[in-house]
């Protein structure tokens, strides 16, 4: 072993300290780089190649009935690869054991189910229905496990007012469901929400649809395009009652799935790259000064014979241990987290098979960031030191010129003890050295307020959405348009306090060449239980006439309010008229439209009607008024919004929580390690001086204090800096994952702020205190030996 490789082990042993701080703040920034690229690559290429194996169509239509007879003209139109026919019908499920009635949604299989050419099951467990077996379905898997559902297992349902007993033979994937939802629905609830298939035959006999389907799903030929074939489709489908054709990525599952990649993207390509650069940054000027305060071991090395090259050589060795230190546990620990984020999707979304994949690039990537930063800070250092003479790099710098500055001129003499004008003036005097040091502690506060960022944001959606616009308890739904005396009937049930209907309408808006698929809602004049908000949160009046978009549907269509726009009615007659719009909602979640009840039901040419009921209760315990609720022939489902927020607390609330703990760990230890390495080479740089103040008189804690006040000014410095940082940060991050289903807010609550702070400061008080240990053992006859 060279002699520079034994003081690269010594320096190695001497510097342990700052090595794992520095490899831990390497570590994390190439964990989060690598795991959160790995889960987005995960979640992306099993979407792929699940859509792939199980034939996912491209286009979806829905009508009242067709002949089968019509299939041959369907097939024959311009850029139709294959049409799948099918029965769908929305129907209420009864499970034993459940108050509540549930929502289903009942699909028919193909005459050859075990070979379907669209959207293809998976089948988990069991078996497929047997031919015109009518009393066999398979269950979806995500409502199988949320009531512990298994082959063997029986329920009931309504098919076409009548109550049929069924018995469970198999669980099942699809890829229409791979996010089990109902259309309307703000939030999943597997719970309550369940899809079955039967063989067509039998679900045919059951709802009088023998010969004729109400159900398209259809692949498009190789160079068709999906606007063109969906014209096609409407043209021979709308004598049928047929809706208006959607693409894929309006299908409602996978535009959900597609959000959420799109998210992970985002948050791949933010996130793990603020933290890695903030990482590099840190450790550019951390390794560039701890290069730079051996100077004198350096000229010694050039005085004794060593060329540049060798001693360079030896630093960027130095540096590169360091990296390596971290690097390696950093993509280990990266890959694990990747797998651990992925693995914790397949509670929510439904894939065969949820691998986990890698960008192979990554890793290398963040290791070259983390390479080319430690580098450039060694290698600048040297570079400075060597230009000089040996015999002049062995004296310690030059003693810094201090004098008066604008602070103490401005405080005085008898306002500034000479501690602290020592203070000031050692920070003022080495400008540069202080403003990179209040850089690096700003720097690690915007990652902590980033990782707290989404729990505030879903806590105040959580707020928003469903305590100050859905303001009911339970939301009753009927199996289609019902006379308002519907809603008074359920007034009179045990526990309700105030009953409020309204109506909700599928619709296709139309402005010029854009369109958009969604629902108007119709409520009361005077709705209390269910209300838009404008951006203050202040209840917006529905307007006598016209139309309230959502802000982001606004801006979709390009409309403002004043402008006008088309309703298509999807229900009914289909009435179509142009209406202004009135006003613009803040909605947060989904792209929605609102009118008066009075005014939607004009519209639809129709009396009186409602199509579910809002509830408000009286908090007791409900189970009289369930066994009402699903007593009532016309009541589809029941949803308790506690229930279903539970619910949702424990899926998605926790994932963003689990995501978010581990980015506050990492960037709690990022900020200890920019506090910690600054305050270590700053005792480094200045032990001369604090030794001298030792042998001047000074106590210990007078010497201590000049150093630990001259590091609380920087935090107290950086810390602001670092808080409006990161609300910047925030904002930016808000742009950038901002999605169709839902619109995040820039939340930071106070105790995000304050928890930021109280990071930063706590990891500045804990360097302090170890700091203060070494100062404490200053060898004043060592340090003094300086070579004058």
């Amino acid at each position: 072993m060279s002699a520079l490789d034994r003081k690269l082990a010594r320096d190695l042993l001497r510097l342990r300290g700052q090595v794992v701080t520095i490899a831990a703040v390497i570590a994390c920034g190439i964990a989060i780089f690598v795991s959160s690229l790995a889960t987005f690559a995960s979640l992306q290429q099993n979407q792929a190649a699940y859509y792939r194996a199980a034939r996912f169509a491209d286009v979806f239509v829905s009508l009242k009935r067709a002949p089968d007879a019509l299939l041959e003209r369907l097939r024959a139109l311009p850029g139709i690869g294959q049409i799948e026919p099918r029965i769908v019908r929305d129907i209420t499920i009864d499970l034993p054991g459940q108050a509540l009635p549930l929502a289903g949604r009942l699909i028919s299989l193909p005459a050859d189910a075990a070979a379907p050419r669209l959207d293809r099951l998976y089948l988990r467990r069991g078996r497929l229905p047997a031919p015109r077996a009518a009393g066999e379905v398979l269950v979806n898997e995500a409502f199988a496990a949320a009531n512990h559902l298994r082959p063997g297992d029986q329920l009931a349902a309504i098919l076409n007012g009548k109550l049929q007993a069924m018995r469970i033979v198999g669980v099942a994937l699809s890829p229409e469901y791979v996010f089990a939802t109902r259309a309307g629905d703000a939030i999943p609830d597997d719970k309550r929400f369940g899809v079955l298939w039967m063989d067509h035959d039998a679900a045919a006999a059951a709802f009088d649809m023998t010969g004729a389907f109400n159900d398209l799903v259809v692949s498009l030929a190789p160079g068709a395009r999906a606007a063109e074939v969906m014209r096609g489709l409407d043209r021979l489908l709308t004598p049928y009652g047929g809706l208006v054709a959607y693409a894929r990525r309006d299908q409602p599952s996978n535009r959900f799935l597609s959000d959420e990649i799109a998210q992970q993207r985002t948050m791949a390509t933010t996130i793990p790259v603020v933290f890695l650069a903030v990482s590099a940054f840190l450790l550019h000027v951390v390794l560039g000064r701890l290069v730079a305060s051996q100077r004198e071991q350096i000229a010694s090395l050039k005085a004794i014979g060593y060329a540049t090259v060798p001693i360079a050589w030896h630093y960027l060795k130095l540096a590169g241990a360091v990296i390596l230190a971290g690097a390696l546990p950093g993509i280990a620990l990266g890959l694990g987290l990747g797998w651990l984020l992925t693995r914790s999707y397949t509670s929510f979304f439904r894939f065969p098979l949820l691998a986990f994949h890698v960008q192979l690039w990554a890793p290398p990537l963040a290791v070259g960031v983390a390479l080319l930063a430690g580098m450039t800070g060694v290698l600048s250092a040297v570079r400075a030191v060597v230009r000089l003479a040996p015999a002049e790099a062995m004296r310690p710098p030059a003693p810094q010129q201090y004098r008066a500055g604008w602070l103490d001129r401005a405080l005085g003499r008898r306002l500034l003890s000479a501690r602290w004008r020592i203070t000031l003036r050692g920070i003022t005097g080495r400008k540069l050295r202080a403003v990179l040091t209040v850089l690096g502690v700003a720097l690690a506060v915007p990652v902590i307020m980033v990782s707290r960022f989404w729990n505030d944001a879903l806590d105040y959606m959580m707020d928003v959405q469903f305590a100050a616009m859905d303001r009911g308890d339970v939301t009753v739904t009927f199996t289609g348009p019902v006379a308002a005396s519907a809603g008074r009937e359920i007034a009179r049930l045990p526990g309700v306090l105030l009953t409020e209907g309204f109506r909700a309408v599928p619709v296709r808006l139309v402005v010029a060449h854009r369109s958009y698929r969604t629902a108007i809602l119709g409520l009361p004049a005077d709705a209390a239980l269910r209300r838009p908000l404008d951006r203050h949160l202040r209840p917006i009046a529905l307007p006598a006439a016209g139309v309230l978009l959502s802000q982001r549907l606004a801006e979709r269509l390009h409309v403002r309010p004043g402008a006008l726009i088309r309703l298509e009615l999807l229900e009914g007659e289909r009435p179509q008229r142009s209406v202004t719009v009135a006003g613009l909602a803040d909605d947060m979640i989904g792209l929605n439209a609102y009118m008066r009840l009075d005014a939607l039901n004009r519209l639809m040419r129709e009396g009186d009607t409602i199509s579910a009921v809002d509830l408000r209760t009286d908090g007791r315990p409900a189970d009289a008024l369930y066994r009402a609720l699903k007593g009532m022939p016309k009541v589809e489902s029941v949803t308790v919004k506690a229930l279903a927020l539970q619910l949702f607390r424990a899926t998605t609330v926790f994932l963003v929580l689990v995501m978010a703990g581990i980015f506050t760990l990492f960037s709690t230890v990022i900020a200890i390690g920019v506090v910690y390495n600054n305050a270590r080479i700053a005792l480094q740089e200045r032990g001369w001086e604090l030794a001298t103040l030792r042998v001047l008189g000074f106590t210990r804690a007078e010497v201590a204090g000049v150093l630990l006040a001259e590091i609380a000014l920087e935090i107290v410095a950086g810390i602001p800096l670092g808080l409006w940082l990161g609300v910047w940060l925030v904002r930016g991050m808000v742009v950038l994952n901002e999605t169709e289903m839902f619109s995040i807010p820039a939340i930071i609550e106070t105790r995000s702020y304050v928890l930021a702070a109280a990071i930063v400061f706590v990891a500045g008080l804990a360097s302090a205190l170890l700091v203060r240990r070494r100062i404490d053992g200053l060898d004043l006859i060592g340090v003094l030996k300086t070579r004058e």
